[in-house]
């Protein structure tokens, strides 16, 4: 069988990056790059990784990038989270491990107690803050930096452990309304903007709706841990609440990035504008967190609605054309992850859709006859090194789709997306 030409591009990347001490001088020289999974050392390790767990390159890269990203004090506490510090590397050494067996247990046993007396730590200052009827920040509970990026973390080091049921606990509590000034809100509200600072475009706040910085990553949490057996109490309400939500504010196979009061206020609806269908925000991380919902709760209808809202969105051109890059994080290469992940438990009729949708997303990527080693080369000098936004996460999530075998490692639970 012929390889996808998508596939040169990503050995290409890889190539390019094997080795640490040829990394660019304006990527090392930044604080954080040894630590951060989005945008360091750990994201390129990750890739590593996973090629070579796969059978699809050496391991030596692995190993020299893990040791840049150990080599240093490792970040834990409050300025910790899924994409810094300690939940990072417990990630990604936590994937080097299922490749070699037995190893990195040393590290993985200490960086596991980090992140979970951390996440013990979050949950008792989250649920203080619910019994003063308070609003929540963004990063309490969010996939980046909150408690839905611990418990990804937890739910595959420790889903034995009393941790991961605090989290699940407390995100089970963020789903009870909330009055705030007299209307009553989802518990997730946040008085800040999107970015999670205040913002004057948002006087009155707002609830994200994004699998990155909003309640679908709580929601593909939960759905994760039901499907493998983890529940506490008010789970499957939980679960239905944020999915009610959802379904409130969806229009076609799209849902607005976000919530303002003038929603809320609004007796009119809008149809939405075309947008990105990405990761981040939009259709692909949406859909997706919907679709395991379905499967944790055995719901035949909620499937086939967040299956065909995806393969719709992804066939639909004036939704791709809001896509602008092919980064993993809201580009290309992301959405055909997504896609293949969730053919992969869809439906017959559903799966070709999205097999063929993540077709032509590879083609868009990649298209034919264009030369893998310039494209490499100037992803890197334009986008960097990096995982979400940059080549590394590029390399890494052609990987799947170009060649239709699943991931070796769980590398995107990362993503929440599995």
């Amino acid at each position: 069988m012929t390889e996808h030409p998508a596939l040169q591009l990503s050995d290409r990347i890889a190539d390019l990056l094997a080795d640490p001490n040829n990394a660019p001088d304006n990527w090392t020289s930044r604080p954080q790059w040894r630590q951060s999974l989005a945008t360091g050392a750990p994201g390129v390790a990750l890739l590593h990784v996973e090629r070579a767990t796969a059978g699809r390159g050496p391991w030596e890269p692995a190993r020299a990038w893990l040791a840049v990203a150990a080599d240093t004090q490792v970040t834990s506490g409050r300025d910790s989270h899924l994409y810094y510090g300690a939940p990072a590397l417990a990630h990604v050494l936590g994937c080097a491990a299922q490749a070699r067996p037995g190893s990195y247990q040393r590290a993985l046993d200490h960086l596991g107690q980090a992140v979970a007396a951390d996440a013990r730590r979050r949950c008792e200052r989250a649920l203080s803050r619910i019994d003063r009827g308070e609003l929540p920040a963004l990063a309490e509970f969010d996939t980046i930096r909150g408690l839905a990026g611990l418990g990804s973390v937890l739910l595959d080091r420790a889903p034995d452990g009393e941790a991961i049921r605090a989290v699940l606990a407390c995100l089970v509590r963020l789903t009870d309304d909330v009055k705030h000034d007299g209307e009553v809100l989802p518990g997730w509200w946040t008085l800040s903007g999107p970015s999670g600072k205040p913002d004057d475009r948002f006087p009155g706040g707002h609830a994200n709706n994004g699998l990155a910085h909003g309640i679908a990553g709580p929601l593909a949490l939960l759905a994760l841990a039901l499907r493998r057996g983890v529940e506490v109490d008010g789970q499957r309400a939980a679960i239905g609440t944020i999915l009610a939500w959802l379904e409130r504010w969806r229009d076609r196979h799209a849902w607005p990035y976000w919530i303002a009061p003038g929603h809320l206020a609004s007796t009119v609806r809008r149809p939405l504008a075309p947008q990105r269908p990405s990761w981040c925000y939009g259709t692909a991380g949406l859909a997706r967190a919907q679709q395991l919902a379905a499967l944790a709760l055995g719901d035949s209808r909620l499937r086939q609605d967040a299956e065909d809202g995806l393969a719709t969105a992804l066939n639909d051109p004036l939704s791709l054309a809001a896509t602008t890059d092919i980064s993993l994080c809201h580009g290309y290469t992301g959405l055909a992850h997504i896609a293949h992940r969730a053919a992969a438990d869809a439906t017959s009729r559903n799966a070709a859709r999205l097999r063929s949708a993540a077709e032509l997303l590879l083609d868009t990527t990649h298209p034919p006859h264009t030369d893998p080693d310039a494209q490499a080369r100037w992803l890197l000098a334009s986008t960097g090194p990096a995982f979400l936004e940059g080549a590394a996460g590029t390399a890494l999530a052609l990987l799947a789709p170009a060649t239709g075998i699943a991931p070796a490692t769980r590398w995107d639970a990362c993503l929440l997306t599995a």
